[in-house]
């Protein structure tokens, strides 16, 4: 996620770390290669040059600060602009406070605007809403369809009526006042592209129905094309916020850099995977911190709290501790990890390792390989892994179509990571209270199990 531009930034950050002095002429220096970067990362040319003035401003006009090195200050001018460049704070949702919620998701065709309804309904029910989703989107083949399939899933009830996209979004209002729905999320129609009969269309759904919210979604992927329609929709709706979806495979950026510079308008939510459950509330400061290196403590955490049962996790530790840690307790550690996304993202996270996992190769597909393999074995074979000789070694690749040394190498690994995990968990205490108490000695373990 933004390697281009992460790589980029701190290419140049560390020169600047490295250097005792510095001075007006290698600071320009410096940013021209930053600005170098931004533009590489398919950031808007305008939003990079203000960027930079910026930056520049307040490096050579900075006094130096007693005990702390020039480059860490410029470190801190670069993370502070970066911040405020993508929105200061996260933005949320401005619920109504007398009736339903109404949130308008307008978009191009392709963005994932369907999906995405899908996502920030279940986000919002996560959150105690009872939202209910209207099939607004008359004019693309099986688009009412998918809705239905994706409130089916997630047991979300969806709104339909053969008539016109403004009399399907009046009468989906009336009927959720009727009915206690507290938020009602409009999955309007899209384009290809921007033509002036889907704009009149939305501007009548807006103007009918009066929202509370209306969310632009666009795709990360494509960088400065996004810009300028978010720019074209703003100019013609006067939307509330952006949600980018597929940001988890965007290594460029420039969609997420720009679009507030641009509009004036706030991102508010990212897509960052397939999954329904994978939306997050979007954060500049944790973003910022991502790019720089330093990783997002607060987002793995709240990942976490979100798939590990606690006491479960408690109940793990107590037996790493103890040394009875097993195959059986693994393979439901895999099953919490893989929860939580992404081994690259979260190894993302993690402060120190942000800027230096770009051309590392993680294969989630392992998991897959893990645990068919323990899942091969007899409960008893999994409690107790020294049981597991040769012939049973035949027999577990057979059942899990992997070959014997990938089971060698399982078992290698497994003794080695039980070892680390019981040595940390000493280290670090029950962790009581931390939501994962286990969580960072598994993902080192992990890292080294490639195939």
């Amino acid at each position: 996620m933004l390697d281009t531009v992460a790589q980029g930034i701190n290419n140049v950050l560390d020169k600047f770390k490295g250097r005792g002095t510095l001075n007006e002429e290698n600071i320009q220096e410096g940013l021209r290669e930053i600005r170098m970067a931004l533009l590489e990362a398919d950031v808007s040319y305008k939003v990079a040059k203000e960027f930079i003035k910026k930056v520049t401003e307040k490096a050579i006009g900075q006094e130096v600060i007693k005990n702390i090195r020039p480059g860490q200050q410029i470190v801190k001018i670069v993370n502070d602009e970066l911040v405020e460049l993508m929105g200061g704070d996260n933005q949320p949702i401005n619920y109504n406070k007398k009736n339903a919620t109404i949130i308008m998701m307008v978009g191009l065709q392709g963005a994932g605007k369907t999906t995405t309804t899908a996502k920030l309904a279940m986000k919002l029910r996560k959150e105690g809403r009872k939202p209910i989703m209207v099939a607004a989107d008359l004019q693309r083949p099986a688009a009412v369809e998918q809705l239905k399939t994706l409130g089916r899933q997630l047991n979300i009830e969806v709104f339909t009526d053969e008539s016109t996209p403004v009399r399907v979004c009046r009468r989906a209002v009336k009927y959720a006042n009727e009915n206690n729905f507290d938020t009602i999320l409009f999955d309007t129609a899209g384009r290809l592209h921007i033509d002036d009969e889907l704009m009149k269309e939305l501007e009548k759904i807006k103007k009918k129905t009066s929202p509370d919210e209306i969310l632009f979604v666009c795709d990360s992927m494509v960088g400065q094309d996004a810009v300028k329609s978010a720019q074209e929709f703003n100019n013609r709706l006067e939307f509330n916020g952006v949600i980018l979806t597929k940001l988890d495979s965007d290594t460029r950026g420039g969609a997420a850099l720009s679009i507030r510079g641009v509009t004036g308008k706030p991102i508010k939510f990212v897509g960052m995977g397939e999954k329904l459950d994978e939306l997050e509330a979007f954060h500049p400061d944790r973003m910022t911190s991502r790019i720089l290196g330093m990783g997002d403590v607060i987002s793995l955490v709240e990942k976490a709290q979100d798939a590990i049962d606690e006491d479960e996790a408690l109940s793990m530790a107590k037996k790493m501790q103890e040394n009875k840690f097993n195959l059986d307790d693994f393979l439901k550690q895999l099953g919490m990890i893989k929860k939580m996304g992404s081994i690259k993202d979260l190894m993302g996270m993690i402060p120190g390792l942000g800027s230096k996992i770009g051309d590392m190769d993680f294969d989630d597909k392992e998991f897959t390989k893990l645990e068919a393999m323990i899942q091969s074995m007899t409960l008893k074979e999994r409690r107790r892994p020294d049981l597991i000789d040769r012939s049973r070694r035949h027999r577990i690749a057979k059942g899990s179509g992997a070959e014997a040394h990938d089971v060698n190498k399982l078992l290698k690994q497994f003794k080695q990571m039980r070892k680390m995990m019981k040595k940390m968990s000493s280290m670090m205490g029950s962790g009581k209270g931390m939501g994962l108490p286990n969580m960072p000695a598994g993902l080192k373990g992990l890292k080294g199990l490639k195939w």
